[in-house]
């Protein structure tokens, strides 16, 4: 017997409920050219599920309700109502957690689809905090969904995300829920969900027999071509709501036959939905005057695409160095944070950029410090092992040239590195502002003080010194 069936895929949409700039690669390099928007997407869904009626399952991977101004002033709850209008089957998470367990639970309480994650375990209790899987029925087929939320939460993001849980990677328990759903619930197929990242996605299903489907998440890929591990197809779909993955599977025998895959832009030419419109409008409106205002030029493209140094994020070290004085800067390798094209920066341009508006911050730091913080954080951007890589992309830092060989093990990746123009003094003691717990790790430094500005205010009164330029300046460079 042969069946069809439709997998839609979002993942790191990060609260971008209206169209945006996006960086867009071509041969002559790249460029930038609206996309996203909900409203766009939710016509893609109605298409697809009006040419396929009941043959089609929509899946978010997560980084969904955090991420823009008006999704983090209502830690998260804005959103609700335009997630339920998207009409997904199910979802998993990650950066939900930042307003803390209980507010994500609050939130996905109020969801019209579950949150899935294998892994996420309540510390008192022992037991898990969300439901595992959950069964999909569409014409003629069954469909076990599982879950994996992001393993990182209570790893590397503020203590605060994973207040009274823990996380465990997910992939010792698969196996049980694959052959439960597989055995005891009869299923065609299995799909998992997941945030835990393309590497580490490949290598769990290298590991775990039995995935029909891996909808990947976390590292923003755009992946035009599936790809093939272990019988199990994998997709990743882009950030910020610019790309919508489609699968179009042929089932037969409770196996995968046939697929066909379309990285779907989400462009201008789309008619967006004019009800998930006036929905996205409800939640915006209140925010335009402000959200609109413009406080400043940039004179170099604003974006967060390249791992090991970004426009966007020199910006925002220039900023802090100016606020504080200080001979350096680190902020962490963030992903999110929809790029700005040269010209006019808005107040919402800002909030992208940094949308948890933390305290500028400033510490001492020792010269051995910063070359063992600048280690770690290589080897958990760069690690052998997927499983151990920990976070985003490196650490952002200005003051500091670092070169280093990425392919060498942990701990010996640094060749040289320099602080003021200097080589770095081991003994030396630094002056280093930073943004959040990630910029600079609690473990390293001392006499950290949180100052009285914020990052928003910092940029802000950067830029009233006139356009900014931000190019990229080799602060850490691989050779």
């Amino acid at each position: 017997m042969t069946d069809h069936l439709t997998l839609l895929q979002m993942n790191d949409s990060h609260g971008y409920l209206e169209p945006h700039q996006e960086l867009f690669y071509a041969g002559g390099g790249p460029g930038y050219r609206t996309a996203g928007g909900y409203a766009r997407i939710s016509a893609i869904f109605e298409e697809i599920r009006d040419a396929q009626p009941n043959r089609v399952l929509a899946f978010d991977c997560g980084d969904t309700i955090h991420g823009t101004y008006p999704a983090v002033q209502s830690e998260g709850e804005a959103l609700v109502p335009v997630l339920n209008a998207l009409g997904f089957d199910a979802m998993t998470a990650h950066w939900e957690f930042a307003y803390g367990p209980e507010q994500f639970r609050k939130v996905a309480g109020r969801l019209d689809y579950p949150v899935l994650a294998v892994n996420c375990y309540d510390d008192a209790t022992g037991n898990l905090v969300f439901p595992p899987y959950t069964v999909c029925e569409t014409e003629g087929l069954q469909v076990g969904v599982i879950g994996i939320a992001a393993t990182i939460v209570d790893k590397v993001m503020p203590d605060s995300f994973s207040k009274g849980i823990h996380f465990s990677l997910g992939n010792e328990e698969l196996p049980g829920h694959i052959a439960h759903l597989r055995d005891d619930e009869g299923v065609d197929l299995v799909v998992v969900i997941s945030h835990l990242g393309f590497p580490q996605e490949v290598k769990l299903a290298r590991e775990v027999d039995g995935i029909d489907v891996l909808l990947s998440g976390h590292t923003h890929n755009r992946l035009f071509e599936p790809a093939i591990v272990n019988d199990t197809v994998i997709i990743q779909s882009g950030c910020h709501g610019s790309f919508i993955g489609r699968l179009d599977l042929t089932v037969e025998n409770r196996r995968v036959k046939r697929f066909d895959h379309d990285l779907i832009i989400v462009g201008e030419e789309i008619r967006p939905d004019p009800g998930v419109e006036e929905l996205v409008g409800k939640v915006m409106d209140p925010h335009r005057e402000r959200l609109s205002r413009v406080v400043g030029e940039t004179r170099t493209g604003l974006n967060r695409n390249t791992v090991i140094e970004a426009t966007m994020d020199n910006f925002l070290l220039q900023a802090l160095i100016d606020a504080t004085g200080a001979q350096m800067a680190f902020s962490n390798g963030w992903r999110y944070g929809a790029p700005v094209p040269p010209g006019p920066l808005t107040a919402n341009d800002l909030w992208n950029i940094i949308p948890v508006n933390p305290p500028v911050s400033t510490v001492e730091i020792t010269g051995r410090e910063l070359r063992a913080m600048m280690e770690e954080n290589l080897e958990r951007t760069f690690a052998r092992n997927p499983y151990d890589q920990m976070g985003g992309y490196v650490k952002r830092c200005m003051g500091v040239t670092l070169y280093c060989k990425i392919e060498n093990p942990p701990g010996l990746r640094i060749q040289e590195i320099f602080a003021g123009g200097k080589r770095l003094d081991p003994d030396a003691v630094y002056h280093a502002a930073f943004v959040t717990g990630q910029g600079v790790p609690p473990a390293y430094g001392k006499n950290r003080e949180n100052l009285d500005i914020r990052a928003v205010e910092a940029l802000e009164r950067y830029l009233v010194k006139g356009p900014v330029s931000a190019d990229l300046r080799g602060s850490v460079t691989a050779i």
